[in-house]
């Protein structure tokens, strides 16, 4: 809320918003729930997740380690364990034991699995060209400039 009357003080006003009272961040909220259900339903139709997809798009071609893919993938451990063992199962990957170090886990791709990834990188390569076709290249540098300062934000703990 100190968001909102921060910006009601200096005169800020969020003109193209239609809900009374929004703040940024659930603004960012809602857009990033609308992206999810989009790439959900997409996914769907191959009887897969967003979950999934992204963890294709994040699986190197020549193996990665299970301890960099959490990292990756923003996920805790369990439910990578789960999202992995529902790609084990469903033939999209296969785990081999770590050569360097015996108690890791690598992680391939399958055949399948690199089709699938295909699929994933498609259609995430289809709505990114979709926003570039709507807005302008400054729209999308203003954009990114303010999601990176947002991170640094988070990131420095400075957020209030």
């Amino acid at each position: 809320m100190r968001a909102y009357y921060f910006f009601i003080i200096f005169g800020f006003r969020f003109k193209h918003l239609k809900m009374k009272n929004t703040t940024i961040d659930s603004v960012i909220k809602a857009t990033w729930q609308a992206i999810a259900r989009m790439y959900n339903e997409e996914a769907s139709k191959y009887g897969a997740t967003m979950a999934l997809g992204y963890a294709l798009l994040n699986i190197d071609k020549e193996g990665t380690t299970s301890t960099a893919l959490a990292p990756r993938l923003g996920m805790e451990p369990t439910s990578l364990t789960r999202t992995l063992k529902t790609m084990e199962d469903k033939g999209l990957i296969t785990k081999k034991k770590n050569p360097k170090d015996g108690r890791g886990v690598n992680i391939y791709l399958t055949p399948l699995g690199v089709e699938k990834r295909s699929l994933s990188k498609q259609t995430v390569l289809n709505f990114n060209n979709k926003l570039l076709e709507t807005f302008s290249q400054q729209q999308i540098d203003n954009f990114i400039e303010m999601s990176e300062k947002i991170q640094l934000i988070i990131n420095e703990k400075k957020k209030f």
